[in-house]
């Protein structure tokens, strides 16, 4: 594969979307690393923020650090074609792998039965798929420490749910189309929801504040309803959406 030609899309008047890709796929993400890398170097202080997202990295940057630059002959755009001269991918073994204990059970994650009935597999095949899979990060947003992964197989994608729930537990295992994510905190949302981990995903305490960032690798791994609350789980119910 060939190295990605970024499309530039105006987002501010500071910042810049880079377009890198049209499809959202696994094999994106080397090349988003590499991209980002080379962004920052070229940059430098004058960098205030980098977003990767799926297919795309947001771009933003200070205009007073950047005038200085423009005396200097470098121009954003410039400075963007700069980094992608003869830029290869980054090594996918490049982020963190976590490994996320998860209860799979249908009291905190009550659309598991749905996903069987959908995929036409028993809730102990959704359960095997789901937590077989090394996932990638793509994009942290949405709710502080939410990351968005995937893929998951077609066979588990189901949409949003047509009516939000009002309240998610925090460590929430959820699916939406082909993307898999934990809640980090107790938050409103719509994915589809089969089972819950006790693994503390935002903490000022860790560097980033994130536990996962975009490039890290993760498994899921079942285990039973002893471990979870062992481990500091909050198995109260959920409440059904409204």
């Amino acid at each position: 594969m060939s190295a990605p030609v970024p499309k530039l899309e105006v987002a501010g008047i500071d910042s810049l979307t880079l377009r890198l890709f049209d499809n959202i796929d696994e094999s994106n993400m080397p090349w988003m690393l590499a991209a980002s890398q080379r962004l920052r170097a070229s940059f430098g202080d004058a960098l205030i923020d980098l977003v990767p997202s799926y297919t795309t990295l947001l771009l933003h940057y200070d205009l007073e650090r950047m005038d200085l630059k423009r005396m200097a002959g470098m121009r954003v755009r410039e400075l963007i074609a700069e980094a992608f001269v003869d830029l290869q991918p980054a090594s996918a073994e490049g982020g963190r792998c976590h490994e996320l204990p998860t209860w799979y059970d249908r009291s905190v994650g009550p659309e598991l039965p749905l996903l069987a009935q959908r995929s036409g597999l028993s809730e102990a095949q959704v359960i095997e798929r789901h937590s077989r899979h090394e996932y990638q990060v793509f994009a942290i947003g949405f709710a502080p420490g939410f990351a968005f992964m995937g893929l998951v197989e077609e066979a588990l994608a189901a949409p949003r749910l047509s009516t939000p729930r009002k309240r998610v537990a925090a460590g929430s295992v959820g699916i939406a189309e082909r993307q898999t994510a934990v809640y980090p905190v107790v938050s409103p949302g719509g994915w589809n929801l089969l089972g819950r981990s006790p693994v503390k995903l935002f903490d000022h305490s860790i560097d980033g504040y994130s536990l996962m960032q975009p490039g890290d690798r993760v498994r899921f791994a079942p285990i039973d309803h002893a471990e979870f609350i062992r481990l500091g789980g909050d198995d109260s119910p959920l409440e059904t959406p409204l």
